[in-house]
């Protein structure tokens, strides 16, 4: 028997979220598989994929000129990172977005969703190019509009801290394991 996937979007439907501001994302690789590295001593060591993935983040503002990247962070199989995107020129955001059919909303350009879907396409389109199959990414990805100072600060301390508190990250799989195993 089949079971039958409802899918929603995660985002609030009133929020533009192309609207200059902080905002804090997570990313997560399929499965929680560990493809970019590993942690040793509270340290990330990056493999060949974990580069190319700092790489493609590190080049965020290139494709996207209204983005700016603050604190991130790539764990073996998550990356955490702030993007600031700034004011575009000449552009009007008043607007509230329009939902699609089924509640669906479209990308709208300069948002963080367009950021995040282009960041996961350059990866993907590289590790294909270099043999990797498969679905890459894990549907989806956590964000957060950072209100204020404090906020960000916070933030950017956990970022920094993640490799450090692997051994108790829920996104690591030997924690997801004794989790399960109770």
């Amino acid at each position: 028997m089949k079971t039958e996937h409802h899918r929603r979007s995660i985002r609030l439907c009133e929020t533009d979220y192309s609207v200059p501001g902080m905002y804090f994302v997570t990313i997560c690789v399929k499965n929680r598989e560990c493809l970019f590295g590993e942690v040793i001593d509270g340290e990330i060591r990056l493999g060949e994929y974990g580069e190319v993935a700092k790489q493609c983040w590190e080049g965020i503002p290139s494709h996207f000129l209204d983005a700016v990247i603050d604190e991130y962070v790539i764990m073996p199989n998550h990356i955490h990172g702030v993007i600031e995107i700034v004011d575009h020129v000449g552009a009007e955001n008043f607007l509230p977005l329009q939902p699609k059919p089924h509640g669906y909303q479209r990308v709208t350009p300069r948002s963080i969703a367009s950021i995040v879907r282009g960041f996961k396409i350059g990866v993907t389109k590289w590790w294909r190019e270099n043999g990797y199959e498969g679905g890459l990414w894990q549907r989806n990805y956590y964000e957060h509009i950072i209100r204020n100072d404090k906020s960000l600060n916070q933030i950017r301390q956990y970022i920094r801290d993640n490799p450090f508190n692997w051994g108790i990250d829920e996104n690591n799989p030997v924690c997801i394991a004794r989790k399960i195993k109770g």
